[in-house]
């Protein structure tokens, strides 16, 4: 089966600890999945795309199956891992040489051979150049064909591994260009809803939902195409204070969620409605503002705050209040649980972009700011008042602005607030926020 995108998913599986996480870092060539010595880090799948022979698939990290594992998050990972082997064109299997076959490996083994799925063996951690250790030869006791010996750490095998993948992946089709794709970052602090949401979404469980707050650890990318457009939503791990934020992995969490916003075009800032704001939206916000992402800020859960007629507008009101710093960011409140106004969200989604994307040509941003300036005259300072000569567009994603002056102290904040409000309200940018560059000229 290929995902939206139309490329085909090959699924990395494998008991825990045995280096999946290793192995898929390397061979799509960056550090996305956490790799950490301590068994069920990876708890949800990371789809990347992998290149290899002058074709690209999409390569599925899992977290480890425990076959009899009566934990719950152990038996949601296993979920997880039936999900990918379902989805997936052709199965990876790894192993660890150094811990042999064991009876794990036996039952992942049966289980697959059951999916009737093509199955590559890697037998990983053969990371002794040479002859092969006497134990990688029981790994033909799993009844999976000729094992494959590789080195996730130093790569050594990773070419066999991918020619093999390869050949059991279909024939290539003629796939279309990609068309323009929107990344959205699902960010906010735990269990605001945000894998629910992107579950919600994508019409599967891609992302494990548990009212145990840092389920998510990865960032997970889900593609998804509808009548509104080609998206790439980002569920990330739940953002914490720094001071929470004690255990390593947690740490790395913060880390791929602020990553997932640098690759995104718009932010999603959850909220969770029955707890209201707290200071650490104003922070998760922060960073997509510094980011100069398009945000939007959606109040989950709405299907279960008590409510009359009045509940929203006062609501409303109130998180305007909080996040006057952002007053660019549109509001929605949604239910992840119900799909309430999960159309009118996505609709934001290309409506905030666009405006993110917005070029305004020079002449119109001059005549705007010669009848500013007209109306509010620039400030002086001990007789010597603020001149502006001009103003370009320097970029976008987001609106940056240069400003050319005659001296760049005499440009306080407060004239600087009055100009952005004078360009947005001519020229709408809403959702996004707008950068100001001063440059002194002499006369």
């Amino acid at each position: 089966m290929a995902i939206a995108g139309g490329r085909p998913v090959v699924a990395v599986v494998g008991r825990p600890n045995v280096g999946k996480s290793t192995l898929f870092n390397k061979l799509i060539g960056q550090r996305l999945a956490i790799v950490k010595d301590t068994p069920g880090v990876t708890r949800d799948r990371l789809f990347a795309p992998c290149e290899w022979g002058g074709r690209t698939f999409m390569l599925a990290d899992t977290g480890g199956i425990e076959p009899r594992a009566d934990d719950v998050i152990l038996s949601h990972m296993r979920h997880q891992a039936q999900l990918a082997i379902e989805q997936a064109e052709v199965i990876v299997l790894v192993t660890d040489v150094t811990a042999g076959v064991t009876a794990n490996d036996m039952d992942v083994a049966v289980m697959l051979q059951r999916s009737g799925k093509p199955v590559v063996l890697c037998v990983n951690k053969c990371d002794r150049v040479g002859d092969l250790p006497a134990e990688f030869y029981e790994f033909y006791n799993l009844g999976l064909g000729d094992p494959i010996a590789v080195s996730s750490v130093h790569g050594h095998g990773t070419g066999d591994l991918l020619d093999a993948v390869m050949e059991h992946l279909p024939p290539a089709t003629e796939e279309a260009e990609e068309e323009d794709v929107i990344r959205v970052a699902v960010i906010g602090r735990p269990n605001a809803g945000k894998s629910s949401l992107v579950n919600a979404i994508t019409g599967e469980e891609r992302s494990i939902v548990s009212d145990i707050a840092g389920t998510t650890r990865d960032a997970i990318d889900s593609e998804v195409k509808n009548e509104y457009g080609n998206y790439v939503f980002v569920d990330t791990a739940g953002l914490r204070r720094k001071s929470r934020v004690d255990d390593e992995v947690e740490h790395y969490s913060v880390l791929r969620a602020q990553m997932a916003i640098e690759r995104a075009d718009v932010c999603v800032i959850m909220l969770d409605g029955t707890v209201g704001f707290t200071e650490q939206d104003s922070k998760v916000a922060g960073l997509a503002q510094e980011q100069g992402k398009a945000c939007i800020i959606a109040v989950n859960k709405w299907d279960a705050v008590e409510k009359d007629d009045k509940t929203m507008t006062v609501m409303r009101k109130q998180l305007e209040n909080d996040f006057s710093f952002m007053s660019y960011a549109p509001f929605i409140f949604i239910s992840a649980k119900t799909g309430q106004r999960l159309p009118r969200l996505f609709e934001l989604i290309n409506y905030v972009y666009q405006q993110n994307c917005t070029r305004i040509a020079t002449g119109m941003l001059n005549d705007l700011l010669a009848l500013a300036t007209a109306r509010v005259q620039p400030p002086t300072d001990k007789g010597k008042r603020l001149k502006i000569y001009y103003v370009t567009q320097a970029s976008t994603c987001p609106p940056t602005f240069v400003f050319f002056v005659n001296n760049a102290e005499l440009f306080h904040f407060s004239y600087q607030r009055y100009l952005e409000n004078q360009i947005r309200e001519t020229f709408g940018l809403e959702g996004t926020p707008i950068r100001f560059i001063i440059r002194e000229r002499e006369d």
